[in-house]
């Protein structure tokens, strides 16, 4: 049964914004108590924060669709809908975000780092949101937008600071086991490890993290045998560690060989001829182990390398290869650039960027007008269609976003088609120059005139108003000597 996966495709989809709430106050004796519809609730995100105590992708192998909450619509009496919840997923620390194509999204290192893939949809207006001094009782509410939909890619890159590379059965977990506190799984067969394993040396003052890689082999970085899948744990390591086994039974390998073919494995897989090396010979402790550990040891330190001769049963060289580890960890570390406060940069927008595009397309042989733009697009989603006046409402704001003149100056005639947003996921309609909709009939486009008629009170205080005023303009006049 599966206990590690390093590479899962997650589905990840935000919570829908709920829906505006049209609706009008009701009380007695007041029959026009004006808009009070409360304002949708924002769905929620899905976020991947790196847990520590998370090592493994195999929750998700499992449940690769993960799905926030919706926002719940408004209400009448100025009530807003409650505000979806975050989809928070912890993720092992190393592990980087791709998108489908293998574009690198984020990549989440250290305890706490997040990443939104997926922004929850807003909140649609409640009609009370949209009322103002023309429009003092909208008939309708904008909806919620959906959430974002993302297929995603979550790869594992193990975060230590030394690699153990090798052959199968080269003794890299009886090494790990002996330098650190960790247990892993150790037999005498091919590919008994199956997983990364990680453990921490400490050496003297210096404290770090040691990964034993599973084993490698000819046209590993290619795909043959585990190698290829694992190759990547080795990306993040300051230092690489050649484990060659010199009391290996096989009669056609040797441990000069072996370092050869690894090394070609690795310079294939690229981006890592940078790293210092460190060639440990390892089961020195059997006879011919140790014959053949001083054949080979010249013709390694010829090629640069330094050498260690250990053995991971008997506790041989161990102190030695610790402290050199240490010590190159340290020279790694202390060459880091400083990490430096993330300066915030803002670029506003200019002040006469509209923030749309209109393009000319033929469609059949006739013209098609695409409008692109983060805003039209977003007030097309938030439209309700069956609604003339939330119809209308669009149209204004499209208006004085400036479409309507970006058409005609594309070419646009009363007629042509015009379409909002992507091919796939487009509103299309046929354009008529400033048309009114349905809503206006009575009057300017989104103003209800029952607010302009006077009500029968004030009439009758006005008339009142009026007879006072003309009872003294009228004494004023009167001249009691003519």
């Amino acid at each position: 049964m599966t206990t590690f996966v390093d590479r899962v495709e997650l589905h990840v989809a935000a919570g829908n914004g709920g829906h505006g709430c049209a609706s009008v106050h009701r009380e007695k004796f007041k029959p026009l108590g004006g808009p009070d519809g409360g304002n949708g609730g924002r769905g929620g995100d899905v976020i991947l924060t790196v847990d520590q105590s998370v090592t493994t992708l195999l929750e998700y192998h499992h449940s690769p669709h993960r799905k926030a909450t919706n926002g719940k619509p408004g209400e009448g009496g100025n009530r807003s809908g409650k505000d979806g919840q975050d989809l928070v997923l912890p993720v092992p620390d190393g592990t980087v975000v791709l998108d489908k194509a293998g574009n690198v999204l984020a990549d989440l290192v250290g305890h706490g780092t997040s990443y939104v893939a997926a922004q929850g949809g807003r909140g649609g207006l409640g009609n009370a949101a949209l009322a103002s001094a023309r429009r003092k009782a909208p008939g309708f509410a904008l909806l919620g937008e959906p959430g974002d939909l993302q297929d995603i890619v979550l790869e594992l890159k193990t975060v230590a600071d030394v690699a153990l590379v090798g052959y199968p059965s080269a003794g890299k977990s009886s090494l790990i086991s002996v330098l650190s506190a960790a247990k892993p799984k150790i037999a005498d067969y091919p590919f008994t490890t199956l997983v990364p394993n990680l453990g921490v040396v400490t050496a003297g003052s210096t404290v770090y993290t040691i990964a034993d890689v599973p084993g490698l082999i000819p046209g590993a970085s290619q795909g043959r045998g585990l190698g290829l899948e694992f190759l990547r744990h080795v990306e993040r390591c300051s230092v690489l560690v050649h484990v060659l086994d010199t009391a290996t039974l096989e009669s056609d390998r040797d441990p000069v060989s072996d370092l050869d073919i690894i090394e070609e494995e690795l310079r294939q897989y690229g981006g890592l001829d940078n790293r210092p090396r460190i060639v440990v010979l390892n089961k020195v402790d059997v006879p011919d182990g140790k014959d053949l550990a001083e054949m080979v040891r010249p013709d390694l330190e010829a090629r640069g390398y330094r050498v260690f001769e250990v053995s991971a049963v008997a506790h041989i060289g161990l102190r030695e290869l610790s402290f050199a580890l240490g010590d190159l960890v340290g020279q790694a570390r202390a060459a880091k650039p400083k990490e430096e406060a993330t300066r915030i940069v803002i670029r506003p927008k200019a002040v006469d960027d509209a923030g749309f595009t209109v393009v000319r397309e033929e469609v059949g042989g006739e013209p098609l007008f695409r409008v692109r733009g983060e805003k039209p697009e977003r007030w097309v989603r938030q439209t309700d269609f069956n609604n003339d006046e939330a119809v209308g409402y669009l149209a204004d704001r499209l208006n004085r976003l400036g479409v309507e003149e970006e058409l005609m100056k594309a070419g646009a005639r009363a007629g042509d088609g015009v379409a909002i947003g992507p091919e796939e996921n487009a509103v299309v309609f046929d354009w008529e120059p400033t048309v009114m909709s349905g809503a206006e009939m009575l009057g300017r486009r989104g103003e209800d005139h029952r607010f302009d008629a006077p009500r029968p009170s004030a009439q009758r205080r006005r008339d009142k108003q009026a007879e006072r005023d003309e009872s003294l303009r009228e004494y004023d006049e009167f001249d009691p000597f003519e």
